[in-house]
């Protein structure tokens, strides 16, 4: 066995592939959270064991700027939608000391971010919104950083890092990905959900996404290369929505593939990192089979994330309004259905900051003056005509009230919940994530198969205040799963 000298910052003998451990011989690479460095020494995210005030890589160019009565180094810069005018909340930005590596499928809150963060990450802020500042930042080297909320990521190597002075980047730098070829000068990759999406004659989630700021180019059949693809229930005959492009589109052309063609292909489904179901106007339980309801459980218990609209609660509760009585294991469960009169016009939902560990910031979010999406505290204005009412409580030991509509005689029904899986297992063992809503987008017309296709029915219009709501859930089902909720 090789002898080494394993005092902090000295010069080994060991070979490639080898580090010196605290006994003095050469050993192969520890891994970082392990305990192969021994008292008083950790490993590092190069593999490498390093002694109290060690560093490595480019930790050791982090200048001590208080020695000289400055103020530290720092980056900062606030997270935008790919649309770059919507500011996101809860997005890790971290400088990695190793490869990142591929974005993992299951991630998980507890665990170290790829590529072992430098110091301190940062997750952006609920106001000032999207805000972030990395602390204890190298210089006079270029820096690498990585911006990321589970398949949404962008990885940047700054060339020119100023000491002792905040370095605020450009939005086009910490904007998330409109495209896979959405590059800035100073960006070396980037990574986007493959999305899938169902239409609806009721909804219209397909617009949702273009007003986030996805490109037209991603938009496409399954059959195209875009990172999200458009199905369409046409077997039912009823329920469908918009199952075609129109003419000229800049994505992708021709009839969208039947939703039963997802559904019921579990394999199929687990190319994809999220599926939304837009409400087709009805539960449509003949086009949903005992064994697709197994599939959809399936494919979010092994860390899909699956996003629901209104009657796409057949889902979760089972066929209930006749047509079958098909209904996926555990998940009924989790929540008691009443399908009560939808309420009327000038409806105002109400963020719940009790039941949703995410509530206070979800809040705090709305109300920042760059997004401007309640008039008050914890209020969601609802468009006329979109306010839907099926749900009438969810049990909060298996799943997360995020909004609700109280009608003024003591009941509040739920509009936005949350839950992990597999349900049925314990919470360190869960990352998948189901999210169901009874609140509609607004601004959309209802989508028909014999209009002149997609995008033809979607709004141009801002985004409204509802729209602003669901986006903050459709980020949030991307990011890593919380093993401490519930």
């Amino acid at each position: 066995m090789i002898a080494c000298d394993p005092s902090p910052g000295a010069a080994t003998t060991c070979p490639a592939g080898f580090y010196c451990d605290p006994d003095g011989h050469c050993d192969a690479q520890c891994t970082q959270g392990g305990d192969q460095c021994g008292s008083g020494y950790t490993c590092s995210a190069d593999g490498q064991c390093l002694g109290s005030g060690a560093c490595s890589g480019i930790g050791c160019d982090i200048v001590d700027c208080a020695s000289m009565n400055l103020p530290p180094t720092t980056i900062s810069g606030t997270v935008y939608a790919p649309n770059g005018t919507l500011p996101l909340y809860g997005v890790d930005v971290y400088i990695p000391t190793a490869d990142v590596g591929p974005v993992p499928t299951c991630n998980t809150c507890d665990a170290t971010l790829p590529g072992g963060p430098l110091a301190q990450p940062a997750v952006t802020q609920e106001s000032p919104a999207g805000y972030f500042q990395l602390a204890s930042v190298p210089s006079g080297v270029p820096v690498p950083v990585v911006i990321a909320s589970g398949k949404w990521r962008r990885i940047l190597m700054l060339q020119s890092i100023n000491q002792c002075t905040d370095n605020p980047l450009a939005v086009a730098d910490t904007t998330l990905p409109k495209s896979a070829d959405d590059l800035t000068p100073n960006t070396t990759s980037v990574d986007m959900p493959h999305v899938a999406i169902s239409t609806g004659s009721a909804d219209a989630l397909e617009c949702l996404v273009r007003k986030l700021g996805i490109a037209d180019k991603e938009i496409t059949t399954d059959s195209g290369a875009g990172h999200v693809h458009l199905y369409a229930d046409t077997m039912s005959g009823k329920g469908e929505g918009a199952d075609h492009f129109m003419t000229g589109f800049g994505g992708g052309t021709g009839n969208f593939t039947d939703s039963q063609m997802l559904w019921g292909n579990l394999m199929k489904m687990q190319g994809y990192d999220i599926i939304i179901n837009s409400c087709e106007g009805g539960q449509h339980p003949e086009t949903k089979s005992q064994t697709e309801m197994n599939d959809v459980k399936l494919y979010a218990d092994g860390g899909g994330r699956v996003f629901l609209s209104h009657w796409h609660n057949v889902w979760i509760a089972g066929s209930t309004q006749g047509g079958g009585s098909q209904a996926p294991t555990i998940w009924p469960n989790i929540a008691m259905w009443n399908y009560g009169a939808d309420p009327g016009d000038n409806t105002v939902d109400t963020i719940d900051e009790v039941n949703n560990p995410k509530g206070m910031s979800f809040a705090t979010w709305m109300l920042d003056p760059k997004v401007m999406a309640s008039p008050a505290r914890d209020q969601i204005p609802i468009e006329d005509g979109t306010a839907k009412q099926t749900c009438e409580m969810v049990d909060p030991t298996k799943g997360e009230r995020w909004v609700y509509y109280d009608d003024g005689n003591g009941n509040q029904f739920p509009q936005n919940f949350q839950f992990t899986t597999p349900n049925e297992m314990p919470i360190a063992n869960r990352c998948g994530k189901v999210v169901f809503s009874d609140m509609h987008v607004s601004g959309d017309s209802k989508s028909s198969p014999g209009g002149t296709g997609y995008p033809s029915q979607c709004s141009s219009a801002g985004l409204t205040a509802q729209e602003k709501a669901l986006a903050f859930m459709f980020f949030d089902i991307a990011s890593c799963v919380s093993i401490t909720i519930q």
